[in-house]
C-alpha cells in the first residue's frame, strides 16, 4: 500500500510539472491581456511536431528539435496575436471575440498539422534513457528531468517578470494599459511579447511531452483543459498561484486515478472547478472578492 501511494505521489509530481508549464503560459496571457488563448494546446502540438521533424526526419538531434519547436511555436503565437487578437483591442466585446478567434486558430492549426504530418502516431526519443528509483517508485530519467526542469522554468519566468524592464512592462500593462502607455510603454509590443512567451512555453511543453505520449494533431486538447482547470483553481493573474495549483491538481488527479479510475477522474476534476468558481471565484490561492 505504501509503495503504491509513493508511486502515485511521484506520478502526481510528473503531471503537476507538465500542468505547471502549460498553465503558466495561459496565466501570462491572461495577466497581460485579460483573455484566454484557446489555441494554447494547438501550439503545444505544433512544438511537438516541429521537434519531431527537426530531430527525426531531418536528423539534427533532439535538443535542436526541442529548441526549434519552442521557437516556431513562439513565432506562431506572435502571429496569432497580430492577426487574430490585436484588431479587436478596445472593442467592448473583445473577450468574447478572442474566444472565437483563438478557437478558430486552434482548428486551423490542428487541421493544418493533419495535412502536413498526417494522422499516423509519432513519438520523440527521450532526453535521457534509463530509470530512476525514488524510494520504492520508479520513473524514467526523462520524467525526472521534467520534474526538475519545470520549477526552474517557472523561477526563470518569475525573475523575468520581476527583474527585467520587459517583465515589469508586461506587469504594468496588465495592471493598467492606459497608464502604461502614458509612461512610454509600447502596449501592442507588450501584448506580442506576452503571446510569444506563452506560446514558447506551450511549444517547449509539447516537445517534452512528445517523448512520453504519442504526437497527434489533437494531442493538445486534453492538456489545454487541464491547464484551464489549474488556472481557475489557483486564481487568475498569479504565476505563483498557478504553479501551486498545478502541483495540487496533479497530485489530486493521480490519487483519483488510483481510487476511482480513469473514467470518473475528469468528472471529479470538473466538479471541483465548478465548486471553486461558485465559492472562491478568485481561486483557492487568490484573495476574496
Amino acid at each position: 500500500m505504501i509503495d503504491t501511494l509513493i508511486a502515485t505521489i511521484v506520478s502526481g509530481l510528473v503531471l503537476g510539472s507538465l500542468y505547471a508549464m502549460m498553465a503558466s503560459g495561459l496565466s501570462v496571457v491572461w495577466t497581460t491581456l485579460g483573455v484566454f488563448n484557446f489555441a494554447h494546446g494547438a501550439l503545444m502540438m505544433i512544438g511537438a511536431f516541429v521537434a519531431w521533424t527537426v530531430s527525426e526526419a531531418v536528423g539534427l538531434g533532439l535538443l535542436v528539435g526541442v529548441a526549434s519547436g519552442t521557437l516556431v511555436a513562439a513565432l506562431i503565437g506572435v502571429l496569432i496575436e497580430r492577426l487574430l487578437v490585436r484588431p479587436y483591442y478596445g472593442n467592448r466585446n473583445m473577450l468574447l471575440i478572442t474566444v472565437m478567434t483563438t478557437l478558430a486558430a486552434m482548428i486551423i492549426l490542428e487541421k493544418g498539422a493533419q495535412m502536413i504530418w498526417g494522422a499516423r502516431l509519432k513519438q520523440l526519443p527521450r532526453l535521457v534513457d534509463g530509470e530512476i528509483s525514488i524510494f520504492s517508485a520508479t520513473i524514467s530519467a526523462h520524467e525526472a528531468i521534467l520534474v526538475v526542469l519545470a520549477p526552474l522554468i517557472l523561477l526563470s519566468i518569475w525573475r523575468f517578470n520581476v527583474r527585467t524592464n520587459t517583465g515589469r512592462s508586461l506587469r504594468a500593462v496588465g495592471q493598467n494599459q492606459r497608464s502604461a502607455a502614458l509612461i512610454g510603454i509600447d502596449v501592442p509590443v507588450a501584448f506580442a511579447i506576452a503571446f510569444g512567451l506563452s506560446a514558447a512555453l506551450a511549444g517547449l511543453t509539447g516537445a517534452l511531452l512528445g517523448s512520453i505520449r504519442f504526437i497527434t494533431p489533437s494531442m493538445g486538447a486534453e492538456p489545454l483543459v487541464k491547464a484551464m482547470i489549474v488556472v481557475i483553481f489557483g486564481g487568475l493573474g498569479s504565476l505563483g498561484a498557478t504553479a501551486g495549483a498545478a502541483y495540487v491538481i496533479g497530485l489530486i488527479e493521480a490519487l483519483l486515478i488510483l481510487w476511482l479510475g480513469l473514467y470518473w477522474t475528469p468528472f471529479v476534476l470538473f466538479l471541483m472547478m465548478i465548486v471553486v468558481l461558485i465559492f472562491r471565484p478568485n481561486g483557492i490561492f487568490g484573495g476574496r472578492q
